[in-house]
């Protein structure tokens, strides 16, 4: 395995050389049609492209020294064929690699600009979707976290799990909106899951002071435009010998709890107020208990995944997919869920996708 992942490693090294080094072999290409063709043909007047072709993958400096060469090379073939209309050609030349000389200094300052923004995503990435375990007791527990826009990184979806005195408790969840409010406002809520689900024995106390954080939130940076911000939320808690799941549903896509072939939709008897809004609705939650036994498996997902779209409009058959899944390792499960649901989409995801897969281990 890992050496099959060095070879693709190594073959993607060697094929970017390849397109690295593709101004040179342009260089040489026009330069030999330019000897070994008739004068009237003017392959010459090609060479501009080289220094253009640079200005796209190399520095500053490299792309001036070819641009010198073409200029070289052009000299050289106006004494061989003296009417190759050097001059107009040399000027070309000379432009061209000025202007490719300024276009790769401001390719290079936009990289480094991503590279600082991507520092940042990544910096806020560990504080939202910090590294889960991945085995706490007998439960078994992977995550799968894709961004609507890849350069992005992270957007509104979140999720965190924590080993308290009460039991393991999990939290996933979807703030409505993208960018950094969204990030913000996710961050909020995961951060006031943390204190809150070792400090509160009763679910409800939890989702109370997850509401509370939002709301304050909202209140200090208040969402552009007229639409509320709020989220929508799933707390779960698994005794550490599990055998119950207990789960508090705030507007949040219902759970699939997967015991062997049979897939079981864990809609909510009431449901609870999305997060932000129990001030206008009210806070009355409501906490539904389940059988977990040995060998289940319980999918947490966001709406990413069970709205995303074939070509014909078709949402993705969650529920059918997990059916004809056999019995599988957590990671595994959401490996195959992630290459599938980039192969129905096409690669094109409208959501961020987020997922946790819990499995409690057979004894």
């Amino acid at each position: 395995m890992i050496e099959s992942v060095r070879r693709r490693l190594r073959q993607r090294y060697g094929e970017w050389r390849l397109v690295r080094l593709s101004p040179v072999v342009l260089t040489v290409v026009i330069a030999s049609l330019a000897y070994a063709t008739p004068p009237e043909m003017a392959f010459s007047r090609l060479l501009p492209a080289a220094p253009a072709l640079a200005a796209a993958m190399w520095p500053v400096l490299p792309t001036v020294l070819l641009g010198t060469v073409c200029l070289c090379l052009m000299i050289g073939l106006s004494l061989v064929f003296p009417d190759l209309g050097t001059w107009w050609t040399a000027a070309g030349i000379i432009a061209v690699t000025v202007a490719a000389a300024y276009g790769s200094h401001l390719r290079l300052q936009r990289e480094r600009t991503l590279f600082h923004v991507r520092l940042v995503a990544d910096a806020a990435q560990q504080v939202v979707l910090s590294p889960l375990p991945r085995r706490i007791g007998v439960i078994e527990i992977e995550s799968l976290y894709l961004a609507a826009a890849a350069e992005a990184r992270i957007g509104g979806d979140f999720y965190e799990v924590v080993d308290t005195p009460h039991g393991i408790r999990l939290l996933i969840g979807d703030v409505r909106g993208k960018g950094l409010p969204a990030v913000g406002a996710a961050a909020a809520i995961v951060n006031a899951f943390r204190e809150a689900a070792y400090g509160e024995s009763d679910m409800v106390n939890v989702a109370r002071r997850l509401d509370a954080s939002s709301t304050r939130y909202n209140a200090a940076f208040p969402p552009e435009g007229p639409m509320e911000r709020f989220a929508t939320a799933l707390l779960v808690q698994i005794p550490h010998e599990g055998r119950r799941i207990d789960i508090l549903n705030c507007g949040h896509p219902p759970p699939l709890l997967l015991n062997r072939s049979e897939v079981r939709v864990l809609d909510p008897g009431n449901p609870s107020p999305l997060l932000s809004l129990a001030g206008l609705i009210g806070d009355h939650y409501n906490v539904d208990s389940y059988d977990f036994l040995p060998g289940d498996l319980l999918l947490l997902y966001t709406d990413g995944i069970a709205e995303a779209r074939a070509h014909d409009g078709e949402f993705f058959p969650l529920a059918a997919w997990l059916r004809r899944q056999p019995p599988t390792p957590p990671r595994d499960l959401l490996t195959a869920l992630h290459r599938d649901l980039l192969g129905y989409s096409r690669g094109r995801l409208d959501d961020d996708i987020a997922a946790l897969a819990v499995r409690l281990s057979a004894p």
